[in-house]
């Protein structure tokens, strides 16, 4: 086969040339569905029924998670009765949870059990969550009893175990939902189809769009349903959703296109590591075509894996695919754990590359994480009171919600356009672009709290406090950074990362930030409480000072912009060959 050149700015890059027949093969005939019993071409022709029900399924798990989540921080206090310290720490660590254990659900489903059967076991210990929750508020040996006069006693021992186990059956059973139902409903469309391509597209937006009425529904109605009717019921409604959209999943199993389970990804990943550790004293070839490349049945065919283009940089992992002696021995079998592709090679090398962005991004989520915890303390220590209406403070999450639907609009029919005018090469703004501009708004998100809190703080001797109405800005500022960043770093790591590994890596760097930003909560608690001072989370707020964290959060994130500006410059995409 003759060599296939790339261009790269100026130069040519050629590809490796070793290959197996298996390349020869049209990927458009190898790939096949299992559904009904049988499998299914992707030929068929194309049915709404099971992205519509997907969708549904979304729309209702996010009013329920959010529905159990929003609130959180004020159960917690009003009814647990923990301290606010305690409370932020508790919060983001659970955080922390739920967005890792999708990590783990996607490497079982992409490797043993599918996306469907993780979808189903991972929905029922989700349900399971969402009832004992339920039961925790219900029961009433359970839950603490009321306060009477000055008397509030704190929740026994059984009543925490009880609610936080429920509380993590919730995490683990929707990380494996989070980590399987949008690459299902991506799967029911076929993606050598032109038409279905556009459909698909028209289903991510529909995706994330029901996500987010899900948490609107959840931050306003049902918010105010477990503040003014009862938390039982609150939680009895969310409860109810979650088994609504499990029930119609289980009765439209049938009906869903399903890909085989296939390779783990971080075992070519190891595969590399070892092979390279074999070959420790093996020079690579000057000439980069002289490097192993192959195209494997079980793990490229079937997964349409991309060919990458060699690169220069950690040259010393070339080492896996450098042939030696014995393996170009004729009649020697291949072991993937002495010699590796270029493309397993240059995967490795991707997420070397790809670190320094992936620690900023856990840097940015650990205070992006305080909308959920110190922001909502910061508004119940203020005036919930508009006319003769009471506002919950986890309400105003729903600020936040409309803010990105808001900015979406604004990004799509606005900002894209102009930047698409202005720029070079008429693509408007890259994604390393859009996720620095999301670095810098979530640092006046959090000065703006700051100044809020100081506000706040200044008029603690007034009968009347400041009204919760001027936390609308630093929620909506987080909505913007939200829509810059994080849709901004899926779709980098989707471009960048191995193809299966990209909505784990972008989920990671949010529980690792969410778990980081306990540590942070503990620490400054901790420092801030020696000596017997009140500390700047203190129980109650008037006597403690949130404005210095919440600067401390506005300081780490300058910190972390200038570090990711100096990471971006010197960021390198990958080039595929195929």
């Amino acid at each position: 086969m003759e060599d296939e050149n790339l261009s790269d700015g100026g130069r040519e890059v050629t590809a490796p040339l070793v290959y197996q027949e298996a390349l020869n093969r049209q990927f458009n005939d190898d790939i096949t569905f299992e559904g009904r019993g049988r499998s299914i071409s992707c030929c068929k022709s194309f049915d709404w029924r099971a992205p519509g029900i997907i969708l549904g399924f979304q729309c209702l798990e996010s009013l329920g998670f959010y529905g159990i989540t929003t609130n959180l921080t004020t159960y917690l206090s009003s009814v647990l009765r923990e301290s606010n310290a305690l409370i932020a720490t508790r919060i983001t660590t659970w955080s922390g949870t739920s967005y890792f254990t999708p990590f783990l659900g996607a490497l079982i489903a992409d490797s043993y059990w599918g996306r469907r059967r993780m979808i189903v076991s991972s929905s029922l210990i989700y349900l399971c969550g969402m009832v004992v929750i339920t039961l925790s508020a219900s029961l009433r040996p359970l839950k603490p009893p009321p306060c009477e006069g000055n008397s509030c006693p704190s929740a026994t021992l059984v009543q925490k175990i009880a609610f936080y186990s429920g509380l993590y059956l919730i995490a683990f059973g929707s990380g494996g939902v989070k980590s399987s139902l949008l690459p299902l409903g991506a799967d029911q469309f076929d993606d050598e189809n032109p038409a279905e391509r556009m459909k698909q597209g028209s289903f991510f937006n529909w995706f994330y769009f029901c996500i987010n009425v899900g948490a609107l529904t959840s931050s306003t109605l049902i918010v105010w349903i477990q503040e003014n009717v009862g938390w039982a019921v609150g939680y009895g409604i969310a409860s109810l959703c979650m088994a609504s959209a499990t029930v119609c999943f289980l009765l439209a199993v049938p009906i869903f296109r399903v890909r085989e389970p296939q390779a783990s990804p971080l075992k070519r990943v190891f595969q590399v590591l070892v092979a390279c550790l074999h070959k420790a004293n093996l020079r690579s070839p000057a000439d980069s075509s002289c490097l192993y490349e192959v195209v494997q049945d079980n793990d490229f065919n079937i997964q349409r894996t991309r060919k990458l283009a060699h690169t220069k940089q950690f040259r010393f992992l070339d080492k896996a695919a450098t042939m030696s002696d014995l393996d170009c021995k004729e009649g020697s079998v291949y072991s993937p754990w002495r010699l590796c592709t270029v493309t397993q090679v240059e995967e490795l090398k991707i997420f070397l590359r790809l670190f320094p962005i992936w620690v900023a991004s856990i840097v940015y989520s650990i205070a992006y994480a305080q909308m959920y915890t110190t922001f909502v303390e910061q508004g119940r220590a203020m005036n919930t009171k508009i006319g003769c209406f009471s506002i919950p403070p986890a309400s105003l999450f729903a600020c936040e919600v409309l803010s990105v639907m808001l900015w979406v609009l604004i990004y799509d029919m606005l900002i894209a356009k102009i930047a698409r005018s202005y720029l070079g090469g008429g693509h408007g703004l890259t994604q390393l672009q859009r996720m620095g501009i999301g670095y810098f708004l979530i640092i006046l998100a959090m000065a703006a709290a700051a100044l809020v809190e100081m506000k706040r703080l200044k008029g603690t001797q007034d009968p009347k406090p400041i009204s919760i109405l001027w936390q609308l800005p630093q929620y909506a500022i987080v909505g913007g950074s939200e829509v810059f960043c994080y849709i901004g770093q899926l779709e980098l790591f989707y471009d960048q990362s191995p193809d299966t590994m990209s909505t784990a890596v972008s989920l990671l760097s949010i529980s690792l930030g969410n778990y980081l930003s306990s540590v942070v909560v503990a620490f400054v608690a901790a420092v801030t409480t020696a000596g017997g001072r009140p500390g700047w989370i203190p129980d109650d707020s008037d006597e403690g000072h949130l404005d210095y964290f919440l600067w401390l959060m506005a300081g780490l994130s300058v910190f972390n912009f200038i570090a990711y500006l100096a990471c971006a410059r010197r960021f390198t995409l990958k080039r595929t060959v195929l």
